[in-house]
């Protein structure tokens, strides 16, 4: 069972903050007022008819068990932070901005970015979720995003994210079983021959795993 409810993805992202460490200096968080600024935020979109896709942590929520999360991520054009002078920019570049609402993180990815606004036109949904009709990506949306994130993350060193990334990409394939030939085929768009190759090695591992899993489970 899959969580649902706004409250739900409130205590989600609650437990998340409050279980890293890095957050255990400073003051106590406010467990109704981050709850109700998820329902506000979303209720605020919808009311300003803001063009978004949900991706990240919260949208794997809708389709698997168990994924934690800080934050709530979302595509949509630059121009819709002018919609939104609520939020409170932290860090910006070219395809990306942090900002706050309230207690809440808010992530943007722009659709500036080739491959994000593909996404956002081609790869996403209306479901049922957060109470409301939310435009979500489809799991071959979120693949697209965690397979073209990962050289970055590698790149980075950040190890503690790529284990999450990969997780989460096998996680979908293990229970959507999609078609991972064309996904490769459309993230190869838009990355370099070298980042292509690394991407293609962590997903033939991954795939091996899931073998295993199978054959190790019957």
């Amino acid at each position: 069972m899959t969580v649902q409810s706004s409250a739900q993805i409130g205590a989600i992202i609650r437990h998340a903050i409050a279980f890293n460490v890095k957050n255990w200096s400073g003051g106590t968080m406010n467990s109704d007022s981050l709850i109700q600024s998820v329902q506000d935020f979303f209720a605020v979109l919808e009311e300003r008819k803001i063009d978004y896709v949900l991706v990240g942590g919260i949208a794997i929520l809708h389709y698997v068990e168990g994924r934690n999360t800080q934050d709530v991520d979302l595509l949509m054009a630059v121009s819709s932070l002018d919609k939104l002078p609520e939020l409170k920019i932290t860090s910006r570049d070219t395809y990306f901005a942090r900002t706050n609402y309230g207690e809440l993180q808010i992530d943007m990815l722009f659709t500036q970015n080739p491959l994000f606004k593909k996404v956002h036109e081609e790869y996403s949904k209306v479901e049922r979720f957060l109470d409301r009709n939310i435009p979500l990506a489809t799991v071959e949306g979120l693949l697209l995003l965690k397979l073209y994130a990962l050289p970055s993350l590698y790149r980075q060193g950040n190890f503690a994210r790529v284990g999450l990334y990969e997780h989460d990409i096998a996680t979908l394939m293990h229970y959507y079983q999609p078609n991972i030939a064309s996904l490769l085929a459309e993230v190869a768009k838009h990355m370099s021959e070298t980042d292509v190759a690394e991407v293609k090695g962590v997903v033939a591992d991954i795939q091996q795993r899931i073998e295993r899993f199978k054959k190790e489970s019957r």
